[in-house]
């Protein structure tokens, strides 16, 4: 794992994602973009994985029927630099107009680990999208709020990767990566205009396909999983990351 300055990210993918986010307000970033971007050679994603298996159950989605592991965390990022630096743990609160289930709703998730915050994927990942995001603003400094996730689904319950259906999370920035797939199949991502017109649908299928979205002006959802076997579970394991301005 080559962890690229931030002058060193390559130009012309970054460029096509800031276009396509400007253009048409989604974009998808193919598994070999991202990973040539961020320096995740060889075995990294699958390294990269290993954090989900520390993820801690989200007590509030149990308790509307859908089983979820996540952590959750809070970064400043400056664009210019690449400055990472980490911002005290808080409640996630979700503003107006925004996710319909949990407006106004403070929510209070296990601090991601001091392995997570390290990795060089993880940082590289962060520092790329605050390079694409500048298209929409430029700050001096973005907020991070960086959200892994695990979906569960089994042969009698559905994976919803999206229990509230279309919404918008009321942040300048918002992308899903894909780390991994197991006994997966489902979780379609779609993205809507504001007129309720598609623009762009995908099943994030491969490690390292980046979902891009302007969510000033888009909403999105993602389909149940289920698995296809159906006497094991299945896993979707996504990492979410949102910026608004620092």
């Amino acid at each position: 794992m080559q962890d690229h300055p931030v002058g060193a990210v390559q130009d012309h993918p970054v460029e096509a994602a800031r276009e396509a986010l400007v253009s048409r307000g989604a974009h998808v970033m193919p598994a070999a973009v991202t990973t040539w971007c961020v320096g995740a050679e060889g075995g990294a994603w699958e390294r990269f994985r290993t954090h989900w298996e520390a993820l801690s159950t989200d007590r509030y989605a149990s308790a509307r029927g859908a089983r979820r592991l996540r952590r959750y965390g809070q970064f400043s990022l400056a664009p210019a630099t690449g400055r990472i630096g980490v911002l005290p743990r808080a409640p996630f609160v979700q503003p107006e107009d925004s996710n319909p289930l949990y407006v106004g709703v403070d929510r209070t998730f296990e601090p991601l680990t001091g392995s997570f915050v390290a990795d060089p994927v993880f940082r590289a990942v962060l520092r790329l999208l605050g390079r694409v995001a500048t298209a929409l603003e430029e700050p001096a400094v973005w907020d991070a709020k960086v959200h892994p996730f695990r979906v569960v689904a089994s042969a009698d319950t559905k994976g919803l990767p999206t229990p509230e259906g279309r919404h918008r999370d009321g942040v300048t920035l918002v992308s899903s990566l894909l780390v991994g797939r197991q006994n997966a199949a489902g979780g379609e991502s779609s993205v809507f205009g504001p007129d309720g017109r598609r623009l762009l649908a995908v099943t994030l299928d491969e490690p390292g396909t980046l979902l891009l979205g302007d969510d000033r002006r888009t909403l999105h959802s993602v389909s149940p999983v289920r698995p296809v076997d159906r006497s094991r579970p299945a896993y979707r394991d996504v990492l979410v990351v949102t910026l608004t301005p620092g």
